[in-house]
Formats: C-alpha cells, structure tokens, sequence
C-alpha cells in the first residue's frame, strides 16, 4: 500500500511538473486561496511569529506580509514538483549561482566545502547547487536532511532532492559518510539546512534571533569544524516570481580555525538580515519558540537534582 501511495503521489507530481511555468503558477494561485482563506493553514502560528518578530511593525505591514508569505509558499510547493522533470539548462536559467569562484578555492587546497542555510526562498532548488560549478563538476553534492514520517512522501522527497544530482543523507550518518568521502580523495560540498528547532536534549546555545530568545543547533557547526571545511551562507534573493539569485557568502575559509559556536553565531546574524531585507519569503508556519529558556533551565535544574551533574555538553559524546 506504501508503495502504491508513492507511484499515485509521484504520478501526480511529476504531471504538474510537466506544466509550463505560466500554467504551474496558475494552479498556485488557486493552492493560495484555498490554503489562505479557505483552510486557514496555520493562520494563527504565521500571525503571532510575525507579529512578535517584528513588534515595530503596523498592522498593515504584518497583514501585507502574511499574504505574501503564503503566495510565495503556494509557489515554492509547486516549483519543487518542478524538478521532476526541467532540464538542467533550463534550470539554470532561473536560478543564478554566484560567488562560486572563491568556494573553489577551497577544493584547489584539497578540502571540502559546507553552505549553511535557512527556511528561506526556495531551499528545495538549492538541491542543484552543483551545477553552478565549473570546475569541479565531480564533487559531490549533498544535502542533509530529516526523513519524513510518511514513507512515500519521503520517497517523493528524495526523488525531487536528487533530481539534479543532489545525494540525500539522512543527518544520522552525514559525519560517517564525509569521513568516507574524504578516505576515498573525493570532494564535497553539503548543505544545512540550520534552523530548525532543536528538541530540548540537544540544545547547547541560545540566541537572539528575530528579537526572540532562541535555541540553536549546533551540530552541523561540529562537522564542519571537525573537517575543517569552508563554509558560506546561502543569500537567496527573488527578483521576480520563478527566479532566483543565491549569492555564497563566505562565513569561515578555515572552520577548525573558529572558537565554539562562532560559525554558528554569523549564520544566524546572516540570516536574521536576509529575512528583514525580504520577510514574506522565511518559513513562517513553523511553531519555532515553542521552547523557552525559562521551560529548558527548569529541565537543567531537575538533571542537576537527580545526576548531580550538568547536562553532558555535545564535545562529551563520542564520535559517530
């Protein structure tokens, strides 16, 4: 039945993706207004992230904005569906890679690159982030990624992420697979997606984030660190509806070099500014405070009580 679930979702996907941009973003409209006004999909979650992210703000800008929010999420569904079956040379022509050159500076020193990135633009696309490079088109591209609990909407998941070269890899075995990649001589170049919400065991750093008191993950700064890569921000901008910019920006040319955190630190700070600069285009419908340092001291508190000893910092653990 998975299986059947997976080919009547696959089949409907990859039909839409058959559409032409103009008649794809004719059936987004539509998704729009039924997402928005009919269904009210998380309507209260995007109302209270936006108004207690941007407390300076009218009424009028938090409406205007959560209006535009969902059209751009009606489209960047529908844009996903897209990679099914769009050519890679007519990919190219609406998304734009910049800065590429200076990301390669780190392959000619016979090391491997890491891009940091948020819920921001159209992060499904980034998927074909190898085919902005030129010079070292065997490198291995990845994203890391959380599986899905439905199996045939994680089947469809991985097909569209790899449709354009990317490698899927679940983030349980990323740090076995680089070490691997790295015995075999071969170059990489993996993508995190770095803002998700940490579940309360694994959150090691807060910080100031869209004037929220926020937890952080900081694993995907541990790897990098731990392989030395170089790691840039994804700056993804959107010029015009079915186009986009990423411009790399560089965060860390030597990531064993940084103190603890620091490369997390930028990437939050660079992101909180590409957000401000354009905020209809961040994830908003995910409840991401839902967990308070007041809540997490009370947990650390109760460990101490019970163990007599802090929570184990990450650096504890033993290696993967």
């Amino acid at each position: 039945m998975k299986k059947l679930a997976y080919y009547l979702l696959k089949g409907v996907a990859y039909a839409l993706s058959l559409l032409p941009f103009w008649a794809l973003y004719g059936v987004a409209d539509v998704f729009f207004v039924l997402l928005y006004y009919l269904f009210r999909y998380r309507r209260k979650v995007v109302r209270k992230n936006l108004t207690s992210s941007f407390p300076d703000k009218d009424e009028q800008f938090i409406k205007h904005t959560e209006r535009r929010f969902y059209r751009w999420f009606s489209d960047t569904l529908f844009e996903a569906f897209k990679l099914l079956s769009i050519s890679d040379e007519k990919l190219l022509r609406h998304i734009e890679f910049r800065n590429t050159e200076e990301m390669e500076l780190v392959f000619d020193e016979g090391r491997d690159l890491a891009v940091m990135m948020g819920h921001y633009g159209n992060w499904e696309w980034m998927t074909a982030l190898g085919l902005g490079f030129k010079r070292y088109p065997e490198a291995v591209m990845g994203l890391i990624y959380h599986p899905l609990r439905s199996d045939p909407a994680d089947w469809l998941s991985i097909d569209i992420r790899s449709a354009h070269g990317g490698v899927c890899i679940n983030k349980r075995h990323v740090l076995r697979h680089l070490m691997e990649l790295k015995r075999e001589g071969r170059r990489s170049l993996f993508g995190y997606v770095s803002d998700q919400t940490p579940k309360w065991e694994n959150i090691h750093l807060w910080l100031p984030f869209l004037n929220h008191d926020t937890p952080v993950f900081t694993g995907g700064e541990r790897i990098m660190r731990k392989m030395d890569d170089g790691v840039f921000y994804v700056d993804m901008s959107r010029p015009r509806r079915g186009h986009y910019v990423v411009e790399y920006k560089l965060i860390s040319f030597h990531a064993a070099q940084e103190e603890e955190y620091a490369i997390t630190r930028r990437f939050f700070q660079m992101l909180e500014d590409n957000i401000h600069r354009e905020p209809a285009y961040y994830l908003w419908t995910h409840n991401r405070w839902k967990r308070t340092h007041e809540e997490y001291n009370a947990i650390v508190e109760d460990w101490r009580e019970k163990h007599g000893k802090n929570i184990p910092s990450p650096n504890d653990a033993p290696s993967s």
